[in-house]
């Protein structure tokens, strides 16, 4: 059962019906779809989430880990956590339980997936399935952090009290400045007027208190931008706000960009802070992959028990992928002295599951199949020479 399910998830969004099919071409058997359908229950949930739960805990072995990129500003974090979220859309049907978008005329249902990666050791550290109405602010708080973990978020995660609660838990924190913050003078515990203090000084790297009871500590750093950079911020503001024009304030603070952190001066400037929180852009390419080339989305008109299943079938297959990618980045560039692209990896993965097959068993020790997919990742799922552009191994190397 699994074994088909796993099959036919890498292609699309398999049916009761498709299933019994896969089933019967596999094992010689002939089950009924009413079978199948009576076999994918809570029980058969439970048992993908207890493989999920193993295939996320797995390390990689220490083999596989010689020649690991470790640039000498993580040296002192166990983990590098990069959190963010994506909407996916929903079969209709299950509006009442995941919520979405509703007029007059329509309704969209959608879900928001919340996921947790660790840059550090290369593996999903959480995953979940909520509905459409439950925010970033409102995950922000679940996110288990601990001590020596270095967390890079968004503004939409960013509240005082999660600030704070890095702190209380000895970790560090990288936010970008979010509109409406309140920034206090650290001997007279006054507001700060931001805009006037970055057209006087240019650039700041300063401590300021947060306006929470506990006046919080962080360090609040700036740098201008280009005028080319800060143009195209402020119309992609004014057009996301959908006709409502942002205040002035917001639109001249827009020719900086504006970090958050609790990291001390002493042990990263500007430069690495700008270099770090630039990183976060990996898991929004893993969101891009899992979209595009694993068909995350891909649902047809499904009850709520088939929508769990089917998401975390693909999400087993997501943290497998995930889990072999950085080793295989690693043999890759050994030996062909190529970077292998996500992307590029994921497409590969979702155009067969005897693709999926084979980058599995690559994994295996003394697997004879080892130096083929490796040359086959080297050909057809490696970056283009010629980009300009650093890709992310290189931004990883490049802050050693």
């Amino acid at each position: 059962m699994l074994g088909s399910l796993i099959a036919q998830c890498a292609h699309g969004s398999p049916s009761y019906n498709d299933l019994a099919a896969d089933i019967e071409n596999r094992y010689d058997t002939d089950p009924s779809r009413q079978a199948v359908a009576q076999r994918l229950n809570k029980d058969f949930e439970n048992f993908l989430e207890a493989i999920l739960g193993q295939v996320m805990a797995i390390k990689i072995k220490e083999e596989l880990r010689s020649g690991q990129l470790d640039p000498s500003v993580f040296r002192n974090y166990g983990r590098v956590l990069v959190q963010d979220s994506t909407v996916i859309k929903l079969p209709t049907a299950l509006f009442d339980i995941f919520s979405g978008v509703s007029n007059a005329h329509s309704s969209v249902c959608n879900a928001r997936i919340q996921a947790v990666y660790d840059l550090r050791n290369g593996r999903l550290v959480s995953f979940a399935i909520d509905p459409y109405s439950k925010n970033d602010l409102s995950a922000a708080p679940e996110l288990q952090i601990m001590e020596g973990d270095l967390v890079l978020r968004d503004r939409g995660y960013l509240t005082a009290e999660e600030m704070q609660r890095h702190s209380d838990a000895a970790a560090h924190f990288i936010y970008r400045h979010k509109t409406g913050t309140t920034y206090l003078d650290p001997q007279t515990h006054k507001p700060i007027d931001l805009p006037a203090m970055l057209k006087q000084s240019g650039k700041l790297d300063m401590e300021v208190l947060l306006n929470n009871d506990r006046r919080t500590p962080v360090r609040l750093l700036a740098t201008p931008v280009s005028k080319e950079i800060a143009d195209l911020r402020r119309m992609r503001a004014k057009k996301e706000t959908k006709g409502h024009n942002p205040s002035q304030a917001v639109l001249e603070l827009m020719d900086w960009t504006i970090f958050l952190t609790n990291i001390p001066a002493t042990s990263a400037e500007f430069r690495e802070i700008f270099g770090i929180y630039g990183l976060r852009w990996r898991i929004e390419v893993i969101f891009k992959a899992w979209k595009s080339h694993l068909k995350f989305d891909d649902l047809h008109e499904v009850s709520e028990r088939q929508l769990q299943i089917l998401l975390k079938t693909r999400l087993l297959l997501i943290a497998a992928a995930s889990s072999l990618y950085q080793p295989l980045e690693r043999a890759v560039w050994k030996k062909y002295r190529k970077r292998l692209s996500l992307l590029k990896f994921m497409k590969y993965l979702g155009t067969s599951a005897c693709q999926l097959l084979r980058v599995v068993q690559w994994s295996l020790a003394d697997n004879p199949g080892q130096e083929s997919i490796e040359k086959a990742l080297g050909r057809y799922c490696c970056y283009d020479k010629r980009k300009k552009r650093l890709n992310f191994s290189e931004m990883w190397e490049s802050l050693a």
